[in-house]
Parts: C-alpha cells; sequence; structure tokens
C-alpha cells in the first residue's frame, strides 16, 4: 500500500488529506491557517484524535515542512518515503491545462503561476504549495489537479462571450470555470444513490460554500457552469459579487474614490461583496442566519439575494438541459443549511421539486425529496481530496 497527500493551498493556508491507496483510506488530514501571520494555527486528525499547535509559520514550505514533521511525530508514518504522491488543487487551468499534469519541469509550476490572472485569489498559493513540497520531497510523483478541467467539454456557445472574437483568439477570454473535481465526485456519487447509469442522466449540481458555482452536468459531462472567466462570476458568495452589470465599474469609477486601480476593483468585488457586502455583517451564512431571525434587514436580504440568484441559475440549466432528473447540493452550506436548501427548492416548485423537512436536517445524506418528486433532490458531500488522491494514482500507474 502507498500513501498519498492530496493539498490544497490557499493564500494563508494548506489544506491536506492523507490517504492509503489504492484503498482510498483516509489515514490522517488536517488544517494550517494563518501562514504568514503571527499564532499560525496546524491541526492534525487522526485516529479520532484532533492535535493542535499554535506557532509563526512564515510560508509554504515551513507549512509543509511542519505538517510532515507532525505526520512523523505522531507516529502517523515512520518516514518521508513512505508518501510516494502528491497531489495539488489547482483553480485555474486555462485552455493549456485540459485535464490533471504531471509536475515533471519547472515550466509547469511556472504555467500555474501565469494563470493567476484567471484565479489571482488562488493560483500563486496553489503554485507555492507545489514548490512546497517539491523542495522538500523532490523525488516523489507530483500531479495537479485542475478545477477548470472538468468544464473543457463545455460546447462554444457556453464557453464564449459575446465579445469581438479577437478577445477570445488572441486573449483567450471565455468561460473556464471552477470547482470541478467536485461537481465530478457528485455527480458521479449522485448516479450510485439514484441507482442509474451515469451516462443516463441530466444532473444540476450546486457546491455552495463561500465560493459556490452551479453546473449543467448532462450524461456525465459538463456543458455549462455558473463561473466564468474567473472565480469572481456566477452566483452571489460570501464576499464575492458573482454576475453584476459591467457598467457599474466605469460608472463607480467615475462617481467614487473606492474604484482607482484594478487591484481596487479585484479588492472590492471579490473580498468586500457578496453576503459581507450587503449584510455588513459577516460573509458567513450561519452569521446571515443568525442576523436574519434576530430581525436584521440587511441579513435577510443578503439570504434573499443569494437563494434568488442560485434559483435563477439552476433554472437556466433545467433550459439547457432541457429538463433535469435531479438537484444536488454540495460544499458547506449546501451540506449544511436545511434553511438554504428549502429555500431554494421552495421557488423551484413549478419544476417536479419539493424537500421533505424530516429529511431535510443538518447532516442529511442521500435523497432528501419525496418518492413523488419529478425532479429529485440529493445532498451530498463532496470529496475533492479523494478525486485528487484517485489522479495521483492514475500517473503512478502508469509509469
Amino acid at each position: 500500500m502507498s500513501k498519498t497527500i492530496s493539498i490544497n493551498a490557499g493564500s494563508s493556508s494548506l489544506k491536506w488529506q492523507l490517504y492509503e491507496m489504492p484503498a482510498e483510506k483516509v489515514i490522517a488530514k488536517g488544517l494550517i491557517e494563518r501562514i504568514g501571520l503571527k499564532g499560525s494555527i496546524s491541526t492534525v486528525k487522526f485516529d479520532g484524535r484532533a492535535e493542535k499547535q499554535i506557532l509563526d509559520i512564515d510560508d509554504h514550505t515551513q507549512a509543509v515542512k511542519i505538517l510532515l514533521d507532525d505526520l512523523m511525530r505522531f507516529g502517523i508514518i515512520k518516514s518521508y518515503e513512505e508518501i510516494t504522491g502528491v497531489g495539488h488543487r489547482v483553480v485555474a487551468g486555462g485552455e493549456y491545462f485540459k485535464e490533471s499534469a504531471l509536475v515533471d519541469s519547472e515550466e509547469v509550476i511556472q504555467k500555474v503561476e501565469e494563470l493567476a490572472l484567471l484565479a489571482p485569489l488562488h493560483n500563486k498559493a496553489n503554485a507555492a504549495g507545489i514548490r512546497a513540497f517539491k523542495e522538500l520531497l523532490p523525488d516523489i510523483i507530483s500531479v495537479v489537479v485542475f478545477d477548470t478541467s472538468f468544464h473543457t467539454t463545455m460546447p462554444e456557445k457556453a464557453y464564449r462571450y459575446p465579445l469581438p472574437t479577437k478577445y477570445y483568439t488572441e486573449n483567450k477570454v471565455r468561460k473556464y470555470g471552477a470547482h470541478g473535481t467536485s461537481h465530478q465526485y457528485v455527480a458521479k456519487e449522485a448516479a450510485k444513490t439514484l441507482g442509474k447509469p451515469l451516462e443516463e442522466l441530466k444532473l444540476i449540481t450546486c457546491h455552495i460554500g463561500n465560493g459556490a458555482s452551479i453546473t449543467a452536468v448532462d450524461k456525465g459531462i459538463s456543458v455549462d457552469t455558473s463561473m466564468g472567466f474567473t472565480p469572481l462570476g456566477g452566483v452571489m458568495m460570501g464576499t464575492r459579487t458573482g454576475d453584476i452589470d459591467p457598467a457599474i465599474i466605469p460608472y463607480l469609477i467615475e462617481h467614487t474614490e473606492d474604484f482607482n486601480t484594478p487591484e481596487d476593483i479585484n479588492y472590492i468585488l471579490n473580498k468586500q461583496s457578496g453576503l459581507l457586502g450587503v449584510s455588513e455583517t459577516s460573509s458567513d451564512m450561519r452569521d446571515i442566519i443568525a442576523g436574519m431571525h434576530e430581525g436584521n434587514h440587511n441579513c435577510k436580504l443578503a439570504f434573499d439575494i443569494f437563494v434568488d440568484r442560485i434559483q435563477k441559475h439552476i433554472g437556466q440549466y433545467f433550459a439547457v438541459l432541457n429538463g433535469a432528473d435531479a438537484i444536488i447540493f454540495t460544499a458547506g452550506i449546501g451540506e449544511n443549511s436545511d434553511e438554504v436548501r428549502e429555500a431554494v427548492i421552495s421557488g423551484l416548485s413549478w419544476f417536479g421539486c419539493d424537500i421533505l423537512p424530516e429529511k431535510n436536517v443538518r447532516g442529511a445524506e442521500g435523497i432528501i425529496s419525496s418518492d413523488a418528486a419529478k425532479v429529485k433532490v440529493l445532498v451530498i458531500p463532496t470529496d475533492e481530496e479523494l478525486v485528487i488522491a484517485r489522479d495521483v494514482e492514475r500517473f503512478k500507474n502508469q509509469k
């Protein structure tokens, strides 16, 4: 049995999961937070235990060293050599990476960094995680797995924007999507739950967390998705606007002092908007719901806009697919918020959707709609780390 580690590096965090492969058994998992800040937090979970330490971690290389040392310190591994593969989640692969790729040259890492133009909040951090592992474990199989790969099957009519063609041919401006590993995983799991071949199903998968995207999946492939050129597009999110009228930007440049530079615009649209911007309270749906129940108008409005945008995208994808067999909720909010699921589905009853209150509870899993529902509603916990580990295993088997 070999061991593979799946890595999801953020700008100041590193989430990881260690698998025994090919058994797909989770040996340990953890999260390192506040990288580059005072009071960094490293949490390791294994054998029903959770070990936490607070220390100062300067960069991703130091974070990876702490992670590997913790695996040794807690007896999870006896030597680094037990880890034979590492898979890195990367958000944007652009048109360069159509599928997962072996990190067998510096050029691959440089390309990931270049593609930060499409995912400025993610790709640079992803590249930092790749370099850190390359420095400390240079000889193991290293694979990059892209959020955008699953969406490369979209037809041109879905991924092209109605801009002059030269901006696509020369500048590669098109819809790329994101969360592909999650949409791919839950679609396959939904087919198992429904007891039907994936190739016979039309599914609408809703990855709803702090970042959120909706995807139309036809016969197992992505035919449209809500996130666009970058992860800013689509539905409203925790701190991101989702789709807005592009004329708003030049208007605010002219009439406010907030939109002075491209950096200002990116920061406000990506970090200050969404649930946080409307509620003026929090980007966390739990806080929004609590505020709503306390009578906070802005929290209620943020909740309502959030639900409205999800409903509209689901409605679009009923049209794209010409009907659907099921709607799947996943990710932090999708898996855990019965109120969001109820609010979304209650506005789609015309399509033959419903939810049973006794099944729509926190921690729900599987079908939560009635037997009579024409369109089934499911909750499927996502497992992006497992998708990454499986791709690493595939590359191992090719060697």
